[in-house]
């Protein structure tokens, strides 16, 4: 090899989220020179943990699934030192709270499940049957059925009209990001399945351990923070301070509105926005680590984060995470403050708010019919992967990341 040549990347990916750190990975396993520019400080992309006075501070609502595939595959879960969420939760409609659980898991919430004493018996038989069909049948069966929206899917499997309003659609909102449940059924029953085969649990030291940990893997030299990209030009990228960096293939692992300015003509899904409100308070208004869903929509969802994980707060301090669709408002904290003296049933007048952030694009717009992988093949030499090319969740953007990764390999081969 020439000697003038031998630093120069096969590849470059911009963007070190998932995505972006799942595609460099499997590069340099490969035997590949690859760079990774990421923008700002810190890995992760919207999967990031800030440090405030001693709090951990995910920013947006954050839950790890231990079933994913490419969770299994490339993470040691031991050392993320996960801690559970209650299997089941809490769901305050206009009749009041509902507790609902995993009676495999939790036996002593199994009463919830009396029929008629929740539910009626007609929608725990169809829930039940939903559940073991997405539960036990392959994933690929899942995947190949004819697509709708999962509103669509839930009255097609026997779900009644008042069971989905006063506990699904609530629950549902908080993990597409939206009510209306027009979001694809086919990534509806494979995240049920996810939830059933495995546990929510968030890291002892924040969300942003899973991204932090992937990067450990990267040889040295690879990552180079705080380097955004201006453009993508005819032989690799240039920086935003002037610099180059020439490379055979560029990848594009950035979020959707970046990959579509660096790609002009890539065409991307409409995002989610969604705002988190961190508060303290003096004691924990729910002594217990369960997910609180509100019915009348003021809030998604709530949860007292210290009782899954302690070590989101300094000792003995109270760490309360809510998070409401759509970015933060001029006395919006205000209102969820109110919201949540309500859902807990005790005086917020003394929390004290501690962060807010807002995630523009925190999930894909996934509207029938979603595909849910497709090529990151944009132009010669040139890709884009996250999961707004695959699923909006940790499985869809490794596993595009993945792809990108095995396209680029292929590409590169054949010359």
């Amino acid at each position: 090899m020439d000697v003038r040549h031998r630093d120069i990347p096969d590849v470059v990916v911009i963007g070190a989220g998932l995505a972006g750190l799942a595609c460099a990975l499997d590069l340099s396993r490969a035997g590949r020179r690859v760079v990774l520019l990421e923008a700002s400080p810190t890995v992760g992309g919207r999967m990031r943990t800030d440090r405030r006075d001693g709090f951990r501070l995910d920013r947006g609502f954050q839950v790890f699934n231990t079933s994913y595939p490419q969770v299994k595959r490339r993470l040691d879960l031991r050392r993320l030192r996960l801690r559970p969420f209650t299997p089941g939760l809490v769901a305050h409609s206009d009749t009041g709270p509902v507790r609902l659980a995993d009676p495999t898991r939790r036996p002593d919430w199994a009463g919830s499940l009396v029929p008629g004493r929740v539910l009626p018996a007609r929608d725990l038989a169809a829930l039940a049957a939903l559940t073991a069909r997405d539960a036990l049948l392959p994933a690929g069966v899942l995947k190949r059925r004819p697509d709708r929206s999962t509103s669509a899917a839930l009255v097609r499997a026997g779900v009644s009209a008042p069971t989905v309003d006063r506990i699904l659609r609530p629950f549902l909102a908080g993990v597409f990001l939206e009510d209306r449940l027009e979001t694809s059924a086919r990534f509806f029953h494979l995240v049920w399945r996810s939830m059933v085969r495995g546990s929510l649990c968030l890291p002892a030291d924040g969300i942003g351990a899973v991204p932090a940990q992937l990067a450990e893997g990267l040889p040295d030299g690879v990552l180079r923070r705080e380097t955004a990209v201006r453009e993508i030009t005819p032989s690799g990228v240039l920086l935003a301070d002037g610099g180059e960096v020439p490379a055979a293939a560029v990848v594009v692992a950035t979020d959707a509105a970046t990959a579509a300015r660096l790609l002009p003509g890539l065409s991307v899904p409409d995002g989610r926005t969604v705002t988190t409100y961190h508060h303290t308070a003096s004691r924990a208004p729910l002594a217990e680590p369960t997910l609180v869903v509100d019915g009348s929509g003021a809030v998604l969802n709530t949860c007292v984060l210290t009782e899954v994980a302690p070590t989101y707060a300094p000792r003995g301090a109270v760490l309360v995470s809510t998070s409401v669709l759509g970015a933060d408002r001029p006395g919006a904290g205000d209102t969820v403050l109110r919201r949540l003296g309500e859902l807990y049933g005790t005086d917020t007048s003394d929390w004290q708010q501690v962060g807010v952030h807002t995630v523009e694009g925190a999930l894909p717009v996934m509207r029938p019919p979603w595909p849910l992988s497709r090529t990151t093949r944009f132009g010669p030499g040139r890709y884009v992967c996250g999961d707004h090319r695959a699923t909006g969740s940790v499985q869809g953007a490794l596993a595009s990341g993945a792809r990108a990764a095995r396209e680029v390999l292929t590409d590169l081969a054949r010359g």
